[in-house]
């Protein structure tokens, strides 16, 4: 060791030493940069980064080299050979090249094996520049010294490459570098202590050693110049994945519509709120809510309206102006916000200037004009949840409490939600056995003429008789049944009930069938109507299925295709509920409807408002037109009825002339009166008006 600091101290130029270490250093650094970069790499992409880092790495060992050389004072003239130079420029690229390649690969002992392959590639490459570097004098060499400097040389690039295969060590590029440049300036001047140099020519030093030192520059500059290019690739390949990174993290952690945090960013940035406020004691609100109005606007105007309205929703909201807000939006019209507050006070006023922000026009692509609304609900931890899935729930619970509301569009957390929660959960439950348990049965309402009050048919009703609750509202019963999926099978089973129970009766009248949404999503649907008929043997004429308008207008083309397939098994169809919600002419131009049914809500205004009877007319001109028949809904009055009569309406369902009863009533009544002509007729009337109904009022399956 001490013969190798001798020799560096007193038999080299320190300029040059200094230069050498210099590009030694920085050229390892550069290398191991670009071999980390293929280690991340697969296939001929890292044969690449391989090839740019051993060209980066021989180039600085072969110049560390030579300039080292250079920097030793022979003390008599030297001259290079130039094959032999180059040659062992290539040794040095080559055999590093193979060693990070070998090393590349997922095999046992693959550093070991690259290492040593390097290590020797180096070793060579020193020595074959040696026997290139001409001494007017006689060289000897020390065996020792030369085996030591193999060995340095080998273990350096076995430490370094393993280094590199231990995937979670920190700056692990940088770490071998070190240890990778360590060895080459020790097999250096362990190889150059190993040489005995005696002149046989004496020269003079001042002007050789200038030349030396200009010949180093320019060897240092080239090996600059070709390890620039590798560093100029690193540096282009590291600022595209930076940006592909960037792009990356943004598109998983926003929302590429309107800007503003996803889902799992906002579930990120709860965990670390409720984190921060289990440390610090500090709480926070979380901030359910839900856009009004939304869905009409997106199905009306179409999906590209839909989006601008999302994109100006999302401006409004990153341009809040408090610090306290964290923003994101969950999923279609669904938004949530931490507030990191806990005074009810500020949290309102955080909640007020999210509903002033959303409640102005948004102006549309074509210059029209849409307004939103927006429900909000908070829910505080720790104070109302223990949890994040809790927290998140009960803010829910709160905004569905306020979109319910007809007073207030903002709600905080009540305890007295959860027992709300708890009696539907409870309910879901019960309704799964009810079918099973032959709780549900069937009630009828008849319909009517208007001009000779005759009976025309039957609209039939589902009831469910609970055990314990006893007559729970279809209001109740049937969105559950909806969610939960349940509504397909009750709604096979009330037609198939029904078709059976009617087929039976000593007459042709017709029942009309209320169908949910979710039945007109079902393909299925018209082969299912086919088979009802064929197995109970009921008369397609008799059969008439009622729908309403916005059960229709999510799929138009899928929801009239049905449609034409079930009327062409011979059933009617009717349009329910006309005249609220996304009630349109395009609707009854387009669809093969047998009949109109006017809303209810139309016959409790028809007395006193000018402007209902007007819109009543205008339907019944309308239906005319067209010659599909109109039925009025909700006829309490003969007040009414003779309006409808007076105006020309067709038939007519309500309390005045019959309420639900179930199907013995029915069936009795038939019995009791002739079998054709209005005796049967008056008879039938008269036990259906004295039968008082369970308490429910709205039944049908869809409402």
């Amino acid at each position: 060791m001490l013969d190798v600091i001798l020799c560096i101290a007193v038999e080299h130029d320190l300029k040059l030493v200094v230069l050498a270490a210099i590009i030694c250093i920085l050229g390892s650094w550069l290398s191991f940069r670009l071999f980390d970069r293929g280690l991340r790499d697969r296939g001929l992409i890292t044969l690449g980064w391989n090839f740019l880092a051993a060209t980066a790495a021989g180039s600085s060992v072969w110049s560390t080299h030579f300039i080292a050389i250079l920097a030793f004072k022979t003390g008599a003239p030297v001259s290079f050979d130039p094959v032999l130079t180059i040659v062992s420029l290539l040794i040095a690229i080559g055999s590093i090249f193979v060693g990070m390649a070998a090393t590349s690969l997922p095999i046992p002992f693959s550093a070991a094996a690259g290492g040593t392959l390097v290590g020797l590639g180096i070793a060579a490459m020193h020595y074959a520049g040696m026997n290139a570097y001409h001494i007017e004098g006689l060289v000897n060499w020390s065996r020792t010294f030369v085996i030591a400097s193999v060995i340095v040389s080998i273990a350096a690039s076995i430490l370094a490459l393993e280094l590199m295969k231990r995937e979670r060590t920190t700056a692990r590029p940088e770490k071998a570098a070190g240890i990778f440049a360590l060895g080459i300036i020790g097999l250096h001047f362990t190889g150059m202590a190993a040489m005995t140099v005696t002149p046989l020519v004496l020269r003079g030093m001042s002007v050789e050693q200038g030349s030396y030192l200009a010949m180093a520059m320019a060897i240092a500059l080239a090996c600059l110049v070709i390890a620039g290019t590798g560093l100029t690739s690193f540096v282009i390949d590291h600022r595209m994945r930076s940006d592909s990174d960037r792009k990356l993290c943004r598109m998983a952690l926003y929302d590429s519509l309107t800007g503003l945090p996803n889902r799992p960013n906002f579930t990120d940035k709860l965990l670390a709120a409720i984190d921060h406020s289990n440390r610090t004691g500090e709480g926070f609100a979380c901030i359910g809510m839900d856009l009004d109005r939304f869905k009409e606007i997106n199905d009306l105007r179409g999906h590209a309206a839909g989006d601008a309205v999302l994109g100006e929703v999302g401006e409004r909201l990153a341009s809040l102006k408090s610090d306290r807000l964290f923003v994101a939006r969950l999923g279609g019209d669904e938004f949530a916000v931490i507030c990191r507050c806990m005074n009810d006070k500020l949290v309102f006023e955080d909640m007020m200037q999210i509903k002033n922000a959303l409640v102005r026009p948004i102006t549309l692509g074509d210059g029209t004009e849409v307004s939103i609304g927006v429900s909000l609900g908070a829910a505080f931890y720790p104070a109302d949840a223990p949890d994040a899935q809790e927290l998140v729930s009960r803010a829910d619970l709160a905004m569905y409490r306020a979109k319910a509301s007809p007073i207030t569009s903002i709600c905080f957390y009540d305890s007295c939600m959860d027992e709300v929660v708890r009696q539907r959960k409870a309910l879901a439950a019960d309704l799964k056995n009810a079918l099973a348990n032959g709780e549900l049965e069937l009630f009828y309402q008849v319909q009517n003429a208007v001009d000779t009050e005759e009976v025309i048919g039957f609209e039939v009703l589902l009831r469910w008789r609970h055990p314990v609750r006893g007559m729970v509202s279809p209001v109740d019963f049937i969105p559950i049944a909806e969610e939960s999926g349940l509504i397909m099978d009750i709604g096979r089973w009330v037609l198939q009930t029904a078709c059976e129970q009617a087929s039976r009766w000593p007459n042709d009248l017709r029942i009309a069938v209320n169908l949910s949404p979710i039945q007109l999503s079902d393909p299925k649907l018209p082969a299912m109507v086919r088979m009802v008929l064929e197995e109970t043997g009921l008369a397609p004429n008799r059969l008439e299925l009622e729908l309403t308008e916005s059960s229709i207008i999510e799929n138009r083309e899928r929801t009239l295709s049905l449609l034409l397939q079930v009327k062409a098994l011979g059933v009617t169809i009717a349009l329910d509920d006309f005249g609220t919600g996304y009630s349109s002419l395009e609707t009854l131009r387009t669809f093969p409807f047998n009949k109109i049914k006017l809303d209810r809500s139309f016959m409790n205004q028809i007395e006193e408002s000018p402007q209902a009877r007007a819109i009543i007319r205008a339907v019944l001109a309308i239906g005319k037109s067209m010659d599909v028949p109109v039925l009025a809904e909700g006829v309490e009055t003969r007040s009414q009825l003779e309006i409808l009569r007076q105006e020309g309406c067709d038939a007519m369902q309500g309390y005045l002339l019959g309420r639900p009863v179930p199907h013995d009533d029915i069936v009795a009544s038939f019995g009791s009166g002739d079998e054709v002509g209005g005796r049967r007729v008056a008879t039938l009337r008269a036990i259906i008006k004295t039968t008082a109904e369970p308490q429910v009022r709205h039944a049908s399956l869809a409402s």
